[in-house]
């Protein structure tokens, strides 16, 4: 009876964390019909990248360890994800934010993992506010991004990882297209 409880909390755990979509699905749903390739790399940043980018952002980082992925057609490099992971309340949750390199802007936000209970994971509606989104746009919950009822610390998160990722992005990324 106690092995079946446990297998029971554990089969509950990984239904309740489980993925959303993979990083690769939601950069795929972003270029419907275009033949693109995607890669994936770990970002290190270096001591002077990581404080360019904690200034850039206006936060505190709490790593120097991101997942990039870099999307290309044919040998145009068209967008880089950055799959940021950060705690929202007591539970962490995965949000890949892709950057399109034409113009620098936000393409799309796409919650992959949401640990939190799924009650607080904000609309697309809500993120779609970000799309065009540019480092130069105050991101700012309360101020130009509306908060989401019942679900502030969320709407915080994900407009932190914005200004994050748009921050990488200007520090490290721009200079690889």
């Amino acid at each position: 009876m106690l092995h079946l409880f446990f297998v029971c909390l554990i089969v509950g755990a990984v239904l309740h964390a489980a993925p959303l979509i993979s990083p690769f699905d939601a950069i795929q749903q972003s270029y419907p019909n275009e033949k693109i390739s995607i890669t994936k790399k770990n970002l290190l940043l270096n001591k002077q990248e990581a404080l360019t980018v904690s200034r850039r952002a206006k936060m505190v980082l709490k790593t120097k360890i991101y997942r990039i992925f870099k999307v290309c057609d044919s040998n145009t490099t068209r967008a880089f994800g950055v799959l940021i992971t950060q705690k929202v309340r007591s539970k962490n949750a995965a949000v890949l934010y892709l950057i399109a390199t034409q113009d620098s802007t936000l393409k799309s936000i796409e919650i992959v993992a949401f640990h939190e209970p799924l009650e607080y994971v904000p609309s697309a509606t809500w993120l779609s506010q970000f799309h065009g989104k540019t480092q130069h746009d105050a991101l700012r919950v309360g101020n130009n991004i509306p908060t989401i009822t019942g679900a502030t610390m969320s709407a915080r998160t994900i407009t932190d990882g914005a200004r994050l990722a748009l921050a990488i992005y200007e520090t490290v990324l721009k200079e690889h297209v």
